[in-house]
């Protein structure tokens, strides 16, 4: 269920950071992993909630260092300079790549993630008590650069590992595109396949690409935690396909817009819906992204559903160390005689605080609201609340560890965790990005 010249949501790689949480400005390009580094603009739009290009950036105050303190080596693991210049003049100070250099304009990348956690939930970590490959992820992507007239580029991403049928185009489940590629509990997955044009500040996206909608994504790299809310997996799109526009108003204000063939489908006609909205930082302290679709998100059979849902996340920079996200969604969509029909409402808050250059210290509560059409609710109210507490430790320019704890209170006894009404699970993975 989960663009060129979008950030990613996650500060989850990089060596070098500082140890303040902050987010990068949807007028940035292409800079990843930096919600909570120190060098960063404080928001977090919606160019930065859904790219994957893994692109780390060097820590403050190693790139800018002279010549004359760079003779040696790189950059040391609390990223001061010890030596060694990059081709600016400046100390390389960031992770090795899979490929240094493009390749048709195309820059190469990924990650490997390797997870664990004690007990199952019905959301993306089902496979409990046993170290699985989560997520090997390649991508390849040329930025569509408009700045000097009209530019052209374009992604792919593949996925192999246990997540990769959660991200599969499941949305008509006739077994088209990507969505009979499993090899038992593994399987295969293009999340994405498209082309881009961009001349000056407007760029369009044609094919297959990841949704607007919501904060958390699929990609391991662009999450703070390892484990997923309710509201990111029972209530939003993952990806789409169609067309998508993005045009940048201003340095303050990015506003997006397109047709997508419904919700999580491959290159065939899934319904038809608009999806669009903004991205607004209203100070330099606060971002707001508001994005919503309207429309028929799925046609045949039990994908059938036609509604709207609406996904608003505000980003405030407290202090030069904490953050708070707010993340509210609202999905209703009507059933007159189709053969879905969902409501839920659901409030997401994160509290992010660094407490050291290379560990920050994430809090997030979750209350995931179902009217119906969700875990077997028909009419009425059933409330599920979740708690996670963890940390993320940048070990290496390349590699995270994710320790984290979870709560999970289901009084109503409809979601169908491994333990029942009340769950305590411990989760952690490793992620290597090259």
């Amino acid at each position: 269920m989960k663009i060129t010249k979008f950030a990613l949501s996650a500060a989850i790689a990089a060596a070098c950071l500082g140890g303040s949480v902050r987010a990068a400005s949807p007028t940035e390009t292409a800079v990843d992993y930096d919600y909570y580094s120190q060098d960063a603009a404080p928001v977090v739009s919606a160019e930065v909630l859904h790219d994957y290009s893994a692109v780390i950036p060097a820590a403050a105050g190693c790139s800018d260092a002279p010549i004359s303190q760079c003779d040696v080596g790189c950059c040391d693991s609390l990223g001061g300079c010890d030596g060694g210049c990059d081709s600016a003049g400046g100390c390389g100070c960031g992770p090795w790549k899979l490929i240094e250099s493009e390749i048709l304009g195309f820059e190469i990348g990924g990650w490997t993630q390797l997870g664990y956690h004690t007990y199952n939930n019905t959301l993306f970590n089902q496979h409990a008590d046993r170290i699985r490959l989560q997520q090997q992820w390649l991508w390849a992507e040329k930025i569509a650069d408009g700045s000097r007239g009209v530019g052209f580029g374009g992604r792919i991403d593949y996925l192999y590992g246990v997540d990769a049928q959660d991200t599969q185009a499941f949305g008509i489940l006739n077994n088209h595109w990507d969505n009979n590629w499993d090899n038992g509990i593994y399987g295969h997955a293009i999340p994405q396949l498209y082309g881009e044009v961009a001349i000056g500040d407007l760029s369009v996206k044609l094919g297959h690409f990841f949704t607007l909608i919501g904060y958390e994504v699929v990609g391991a790299t662009g999450n703070f935690f390892y484990s997923h809310s309710y509201t990111m997996y029972n209530s939003e799109p993952f990806t789409h396909t169609g067309a998508l526009a993005t045009y940048r108003m201003s340095d303050d204000l990015t506003v997006y817009g397109g047709y997508v063939m419904g919700w999580d489908s491959g290159f065939e006609d899934n319904g038809d819906a608009f999806l669009g909205g903004y991205s607004m930082d209203v100070s330099d302290l606060i971002n707001v992204t508001s994005q919503y679709v309207i429309g028929r998100f799925g046609e045949a059979g039990a994908q059938n559903e036609v509604g709207f849902m609406t996904s608003t996340v505000v980003t405030t920079q407290l202090t030069d160390a904490v953050t708070h996200v707010l993340w509210v969604d609202y999905l209703d969509t009507d059933g007159t005689g189709r053969a879905r029909e969902r409501q839920t409402f659901d409030i997401n808050n994160y509290l992010l605080i660094g407490l050291t250059d290379n560990v920050t210290w994430g809090n997030r509560f979750e209350w995931y609201n179902i009217d119906k059409g969700v875990y077997g609710v028909t009419n009425g109210r059933s409330d599920v609340y979740a708690f996670t507490t963890g940390l993320n430790w940048n070990a290496g320019t390349n590699l995270l560890f994710r320790p984290e704890v979870r709560w999970d209170w289901d009084k109503d006894g409809v979601v169908g965790n491994e333990l029942g009404a009340s769950q305590t699970t411990f989760g952690m993975d490793a992620i290597l990005t090259y």
